[in-house]
């Protein structure tokens, strides 16, 4: 039984090869082509088929990111300093640094500091700029010359080298100034104090009953030391009241410091000129 199917199936195989044609190439022939898959090529096919909406997208995120960058250098936030190394800031940073720049409030104006008023001199105090100094001053008078300057409220006594002593002084008040040239024809220490008619008379209408005479002392309104100019009722002398030095309040007289009349006074004689101006 088995070699009578043996036979038949060696039978069936000849008669099968003899009835197909025979092709040689058949056995050359190369093989297909494989199909890539759609999903593995999209991102390539898409940058192909939307190759110019890829550039134009590109284009303006490189204008956008220029843009944040010049107007964040320009409002100072990433301006480079010499020697030193700028450092690009990330785009959520440049998108954050725009909107600041542009919807930041505008700062307050600063408020000035409020001016300091000058201090008053208490009772019995002088303002320092009325202390004796020694200052350029420039005049044709000779050295030993004192010149009265009562808008500015200063005694100079002229010296040489276009230099001068200056002292501070009280002046006439509104209604007793006066202005000229005279000289020294008396001194006097711790003067007596004769008060001229007019002024009794003129005190007394206020109520106050001035006396005839009045001895020299510490209590005297003429101070420590006189200098009488010419034959006139003005005198340059002391006060006992310092802290009006600098102001216009007397009654046409010169008025200076008790210790400042007394230096003037060893520093200057009889005879010497006196500008009032």
């Amino acid at each position: 039984m088995q070699p009578n199917i043996r036979q038949l199936l060696g039978s069936l195989f000849l008669v099968s090869t003899l009835l197909s044609p025979v092709n040689a190439s058949a056995q050359h022939t190369p093989p297909p082509k494989a199909v890539l898959s759609g999903d593995l090529t999209s991102p390539w096919l898409l940058q192909l088929k939307n190759r110019k909406a890829y550039q134009a997208r590109n284009q303006q995120i490189q204008r956008r990111s220029a843009t944040v960058q010049r107007s964040t250098m320009r409002s100072g936030i990433f301006a480079a300093r010499p020697n030193s190394v700028t450092l690009q800031p990330s785009k959520e940073k440049q998108d954050k640094n725009l909107q600041r720049v542009l919807f930041q409030r505008p700062a307050a104006p600063a408020r000035p500091a409020p001016t300091a008023k000058p201090k008053q001199p208490a009772k019995g105090e002088i303002d320092p700029r009325y202390l004796p100094q020694r200052v350029a001053f420039d005049t044709g008078e000779k050295p030993g010359t004192i010149i009265i300057d009562t808008s500015q409220r200063f005694l100079y006594l002229v010296q040489a080298n276009g230099m001068a002593r200056r002292y501070g002084v009280g002046v006439g008040r509104e209604g007793f100034e006066w202005s000229g040239t005279n000289k020294i024809s008396r001194k006097a220490e711790w003067p007596d104090w004769r008060p001229p008619a007019e002024m009794r008379e003129r005190e007394r209408k206020k109520g106050k009953e001035l006396p005839v005479v009045m001895a020299g002392g510490p209590g005297n309104p003429l101070g420590a030391r006189a200098l009488y100019l010419g034959d006139t009722l003005y005198r340059i002398h002391g006060t006992n009241q310092p802290h009006t030095i600098g102001m216009a309040m007397s009654s046409g007289c010169i008025r200076m410091r008790n210790e400042d009349v007394m230096d003037l006074y060893e520093r200057v004689g009889v005879g010497t000129k006196v500008i009032v101006r």
